[in-house]
């Protein structure tokens, strides 16, 4: 069996932090880490960090948790690519008002494009850009 790559946004790795955000496709998406490799955007780890600081300050999740979480997100064959530094904002503004996206997603979608992999995404906006655009949704 080949390696799958995909492009993972943060929609689908919270689904894995919060119960009450999970989902089957979530979960299919983690099971699928055990033989497949993720690829995120730079911007990934600071919309992991906020969520978990906002839901921190919303009481919703302990520090000892969000320090556990943080562990196994290490552990997972979740890859930063940095080559997205590159791109230029007028790409990024072009490509995210084509498809209405923010330009978080926008970065997400980009991506997914240059490297020809489809994203894992929870989000209904980027799914349907990333289906328009070509990129596709994975499949775990």
């Amino acid at each position: 069996m080949s390696t799958s790559v995909f492009i993972l946004d943060c929609s689908v790795t919270m689904a894995w932090c919060f119960e009450n955000e999970a989902t089957p496709y979530a979960d299919l998406v983690l099971t699928s880490l055990k033989q497949n490799k993720a690829l995120v955007p730079p911007l990934w780890k600071l919309e992991v960090s906020n969520v978990l600081l906002m839901a921190e300050r919303r009481k919703r999740i302990q520090e000892a948790d969000i320090l556990h979480f943080i562990r196994l997100l290490n552990q997972l064959p979740i890859k930063i690519e940095a080559d997205t530094t590159s791109t230029s904002m007028s790409d990024l503004v072009l490509l995210g008002r084509i498809h209405q996206l923010t330009s978080y997603d926008t970065c997400y979608l980009h991506l997914a494009l240059s490297l020809g992999l489809p994203i894992a995404t929870l989000d209904k906006k980027l799914q349907e850009a990333a289906q328009q655009a070509g990129a596709g949704l994975y499949q775990p």
